[in-house]
C-alpha cells in the first residue's frame, strides 16, 4: 500500500512532539516493511526541516531529513499539477493542493495527516495517524 505522509507527521517525529510522536513514529517505521511504501513531497521535507531546525539547529535537522529521505520515497509534482492546484475551485491552500497531486502522481491510496480537514477536496482517503493505524496496522 502506498501512503502519502504530510509534513505534520514528519515534524511530529523529528521534534518528538507528544502525544502524537508514538503514533507518527510507528507510521514512519512502516517504511521498513514490504506491505507499505511511504511517500512525501519535497515541500513536506522543506517544511519538516524548517521546524526541526528551529528546535535542534540546521545541522542536526539536515541530518535527520537525510535519514528520512533514505526511507521515504519522493512524490513529485509536474507543471500540470501546479496548474491544477491553482485552478481547482475547491482547493484554497495551494500547498495542500500540491501535496495532493504529488500523492496522486505516486499512486498513493491515502494521505496521512493530523490536519485531515485540509484535504476536504480529496478523492483519496485522508486519515489522521490514529485512524490509519487502527484501519491498516492494528486490525
Amino acid at each position: 500500500m502506498k501512503i502519502f505522509i504530510d509534513a505534520n507527521i514528519l515534524v511530529s517525529v523529528l521534534n518528538k512532539e507528544y502525544p502524537m510522536f508514538t503514533q507518527t513514529a510507528r507510521i514512519l517505521s512502516l517504511a521498513d516493511t514490504k506491505q507499505f511504501q511511504l511517500y512525501t513531497s519535497p515541500i513536506c521535507f522543506a517544511i519538516a526541516f524548517y521546524f526541526a531546525s528551529k528546535k535542534s539547529g540546521a545541522a542536526l535537522a539536515k541530518k535527520k531529513i537525510g535519514l528520512l529521505a533514505e526511507k521515504i520515497n519522493v512524490a513529485e509534482n509536474k507543471q500540470s499539477d501546479v496548474l491544477s492546484a491553482a485552478n481547482h475551485k475547491k482547493i484554497n491552500d495551494f500547498e495542500d493542493g500540491l501535496e495532493y497531486y504529488a500523492a496522486l502522481n505516486a499512486g498513493c491510496q491515502c494521505i496521512v495527516t493530523e490536519d485531515t480537514g485540509d484535504f476536504y477536496f480529496s478523492d483519496i482517503d485522508v486519515l489522521d495517524s490514529e485512524a490509519f493505524l487502527n484501519r491498516f496496522v492494528l486490525k
